[in-house]
């Protein structure tokens, strides 16, 4: 496990880089994989702690956030949002390779799948397409704050590239600008 903890406006302590690798390294075991990522940010704001907790394996992101007494108590409340994420995962995760299993099986046996076997996977339900203009974020803002929406796509004007604008739980705005590998 590669773990990255940084403060934000915040020393962190030494001990609490202990204490969290420490209590980070139950992911390791829950995912059965020494080559994850988890990278901390721990701030604090009027006596309380925020830890913001990302962890990177094979591909996927998995995110908690949780704001505590104390750092300790952050690390614990972000450890059981996470420890939720990585059984929703891994239960995924065996669902496909038994449901590919099960398809390989009926077309080695030439049978179709019968009615009323239904596989429990998530659908896309509805696609939408709009043209995307170039804009600055803050027009991208202020066509957001117009919608009523919690996110918004465009097209980056100083950028060039689309960006993804959403609103924060704290009220204020994330960009997400995507790379590609």
């Amino acid at each position: 496990m590669h773990l990255v903890i940084q403060g934000r406006n915040f020393e962190v302590p030494h001990r609490f880089h202990q204490y969290a690798e420490k209590r980070l390294k139950k992911l390791e075991r829950l995912l059965d994989d020494e080559d994850i990522e988890v990278q901390v940010t721990v701030s604090a704001n009027r006596g309380r702690y925020t830890v913001e907790a990302t962890v990177f394996v094979e591909g996927y992101i998995m995110r908690g956030e949780e704001t505590a007494e104390t750092t300790h108590s952050a690390v614990d409340l972000v450890l059981e949002k996470l420890e939720r994420q990585v059984e929703k995962y891994k239960t995924r995760l065996i669902k496909k390779k038994r449901a590919r299993a099960g398809e390989r099986e009926e077309r080695a046996a030439g049978r179709p799948p019968e009615e009323g076997e239904e596989r429990e996977e998530q659908k896309v339900v509805k696609v939408k397409r709009f043209p995307v203009k170039p804009m600055t974020v803050e027009e991208a803002i202020m066509q957001m704050e117009l919608l009523g929406h919690d996110f918004f796509v465009f097209a980056n004007a100083e950028t060039e590239k689309v960006s993804v604008l959403y609103r924060r739980r704290d009220g204020q705005y994330g960009l997400i600008e995507p790379e590609l590998d």
